[in-house]
């Protein structure tokens, strides 16, 4: 059956023997004042406050638990207390499991140092992984190197290409001030062309067709219609 240091007053003999209270009974540090203005606090300083609330008690908590107990003994604004928490469990920091229809957290400070080793082994075989690669690069560069051997030839080809590189550069420059003469531009406007007029053409037909529907519906002369829509009668011949 586990306890609660914290409700059964464990917590504070253990939090009396620990470096911080040692140091501050020593006067090396100061203790925080909470009747003073408060000032901001980090959200990796939260973190750490609250990882310190599970190392220092060793025990497991609830979240409404952990947002009373985290304003009083680390100074945490209840309201942050839920999202610091996730952050620490998807970090592995705390580990939950739901227990019937609640959920538990808890945290030892062994499954840091745990936690700590395993990131120190992935480092690690990333370190061998790139120095490997760095490796056949600087092998690479070698090989090629050795393969191109400095010579007359091979500078007066160097130096053609970055002429013809500054060349295709200024000519680029020169074709973007006549984009409108562009012939992909031309091709692209004939193209919309043709669309547009075929859509005119349509539009044109449905006219049509809309409006000898409603002058046979209604018994009204064409002419009259076109009059009051102020359409032209060489509307149809415009394409």
């Amino acid at each position: 059956m586990f306890l609660n240091p914290v409700r059964t007053g464990i917590c504070d003999k253990r939090r009396a023997l620990s470096p911080f209270r040692v140091l501050l009974r020593a006067k090396v540090i100061r203790p925080r004042s909470h009747s003073m203005a408060p000032r901001g606090v980090s959200a990796e300083e939260k973190r750490v406050r609250l990882l310190e609330i599970f190392h220092e008690s060793k025990d497991f908590y609830q979240l409404k638990e952990l947002e009373k107990l985290a304003p009083k003994l680390k100074g945490i604004v209840s309201q942050s207390v839920k999202d610091v928490l996730q952050s620490l469990v998807d970090d592995g920091l705390v580990q939950g499991d739901k227990i019937g229809s609640s959920n538990f957290f808890w945290s030892f400070p062994s499954q840091r140092g745990a936690m700590m080793h395993n990131r120190l082994a992935t480092v690690k075989e990333n370190q061998t992984s790139l120095q490997s690669q760095l490796k056949d690069l600087r092998t690479t560069i070698n090989a090629e190197t050795l393969a191109r051997p400095e010579s007359e030839e091979r500078k007066a080809a160097l130096s053609q290409l970055s002429a013809a590189q500054r060349e295709l550069g200024e000519l680029e420059v020169e074709l973007s001030q006549y984009g409108a003469c562009d012939p992909i531009v031309i091709e692209d406007k004939k193209r919309a062309v043709i669309l547009a007029k075929e859509a005119c053409m349509r539009w044109t037909d449905d006219y049509v067709i809309l409006l000898s529907y409603f002058t046979r519906q209604h018994g009204v002369d064409s002419e009259e219609v076109r009059k009051h829509l102020g359409v032209e009668e060489d509307y149809e011949d415009i394409l």
